[in-house]
């Protein structure tokens, strides 16, 4: 077949897709109808996650990672099309932040920058954006502690999680790494790759920013300053980039979680994510942690925070294995009402399962 029979043949197969794509938007403003009826919430993130594994589970020539792009985008548009969804992450435009946001809600929906982490969950709690995207851990650097000590304030649930891979990348507009006098980034960043700058820039200064994105603003408007983040900040800012992956881990990689007003239903392939108190005196930590083995629950995180409310005292953060459904977590969770000061239930959700 000739070159212009080809094209005719991928026009045509193009007014179809668009075609179906208007078929789609028409049935999705009567699921809008239907939601609010039943009053249901515009977004359903585990719904979203099955239809993809379908789908992907389906691909033939095209791939399954563009399978997962193109229909990501398209069920983004359709929620924008329901009702106007916003989600708040740290900003500016092109942080991790940003990405993770992108990667769970696609590019339809209105994002809404704030400049701390705190503000993400501030955001949600006065009812300024539906979701929010904040990272709670990450494999170099460990806790990311504003975002920590903002959910255990309360207010706001973990719906979903996703564990994101962080490449950092050098970006200045030096011609060289001798001529770099300050590197900007985030604390978690500049920790991230720690033993990279010691022995490639051990004489430059340090300086932290508000987020990474950030940091390559400011090393755009620094002729010697040279910035740490992410590729689509370089694309974004224009800011070149002179190193690629230099973090000092190479499987480095955070946990996003994103959170709402609301957790998720249960799925059998859930975690819990849980805050404590024990009361002061001997022993009270180990009978607390006992109660997790007697119930024959997977304890897979646990980390201590100040409680903020006076010194040397601690709130314990603990993810499990389970839904607050489950009845063995509900056992749990009245035997640690019994053991302990505070309990808190900070969200139920789907446990991530890279695709």
């Amino acid at each position: 077949m000739a070159l212009d029979d080809l094209r005719k043949s991928i026009d045509s197969l193009d007014e179809e897709i668009l075609s179906l794509l208007e078929k789609r938007a028409a049935i999705v403003n009567d699921v809008a109808l239907a939601k609010r009826a039943l009053n249901l919430a515009p977004y359903d993130p585990e719904r979203e996650r099955r239809v993809l594994a379908r789908l992907e589970a389906r691909a033939g020539r095209f791939p399954p990672e563009a399978i997962r792009a193109v229909f990501r985008e398209i069920m983004s548009a359709c929620l924008a099309l329901q009702e106007p969804v916003r989600v708040a992450f740290l900003g500016p435009a092109g942080s991790f932040g940003h990405a993770a946001a992108r990667e769970l809600f696609g590019l339809a929906v209105r994002y809404t920058e704030t400049t701390t982490n705190e503000g993400v969950f501030d955001a949600i709690r006065r009812g300024h954006a539906t979701y929010g995207v904040v990272p709670i851990e990450n494999s170099t650097e460990g806790s990311v502690t504003g975002a920590v000590d903002a959910l255990i304030e309360g207010g706001t649930f973990i719906r979903a999680e996703v564990v994101f891979e962080v490449a950092q990348c050098l970006m200045t507009l030096a011609p060289g790494l001798t001529a770099i006098e300050r590197v900007y980034s985030h604390a978690q960043a500049l920790g991230q790759c720690r033993v990279w700058l010691g022995r490639y820039l051990a004489n430059a200064q340090l300086v932290q920013t508000s987020s990474t994105a950030a940091a390559v603003r400011d090393a755009l408007a620094d002729p010697t300053g040279a910035a740490i983040g992410g590729r689509m900040a370089s694309e974004l800012y224009g800011v070149p980039v002179l190193r690629e992956r230099i973090q000092d881990r190479p499987d480095n990689a955070t946990r996003f979680v994103m959170i709402a007003t609301e957790d998720a239903p249960r799925t059998g392939d859930d975690k819990t994510t849980i805050a404590f108190a024990v009361r002061d005196g001997r022993g009270q930590l180990k009978r607390v942690l006992d109660v997790f083995d007697d119930l024959a629950i997977n304890l897979t995180r646990i980390e201590s925070r100040p409680s903020r409310q006076k010194a040397w005292d601690y709130v314990f953060l603990a993810d499990l294995e389970g839904h607050r459904e489950d009845e063995s977590v509900k056992r749990l969770m009245a035997s640690l009402e019994d053991r302990c000061a505070m309990v808190r239930h900070l969200g139920s959700y789907r446990r991530f399962v890279p695709a």
